[in-house]
């Protein structure tokens, strides 16, 4: 598979167990199952799925970028990172959290991130 294809499957998996590690606790409090934990419980199961993520990361970015061999540039990295990342956490809160909604400004928001990535992408001259 193209670097390119599997950069992007890499960071899509690694942002899922990113959105997990920070917010899933909140789901697992209101379904009742962490509601008593300790702070330092939910810090230490936070971290436990939070290497996952590094397992996915890290090889993104080192297959991706462009010194390796890769399509991207580090600062093209970053950009699509962060709207992956938004682009998951939107889909698992509105699945996960049933009291979270997406509204306009939301898309308007995302509409502005991928404008971001297309700057990213034009030439630099």
């Amino acid at each position: 598979m193209k670097a390119y294809i599997v950069t992007i499957l890499l960071l899509v998996i690694s942002n899922v167990f990113m959105t997990i590690a920070w917010y899933g606790h909140l789901r697992l409090q209101s379904a009742g199952i962490a509601k008593d934990w300790p702070l330092y419980l939910v810090i230490l199961t936070s971290w436990g799925v939070a290497l996952f993520e590094y397992c996915f990361m890290i090889p993104a970015n080192k297959i991706g970028f462009h010194e390796n061999g890769g399509p991207y540039s580090l600062f093209q990295l970053k950009v699509i990172q962060e709207v992956i990342s938004l682009t998951v956490f939107t889909l698992l809160a509105i699945f996960f959290f049933s009291g979270e909604k997406l509204h306009w400004n939301h898309v308007a928001a995302f509409i502005c991130l991928v404008g971001a990535v297309c700057f990213t992408f034009l030439p630099d001259k």
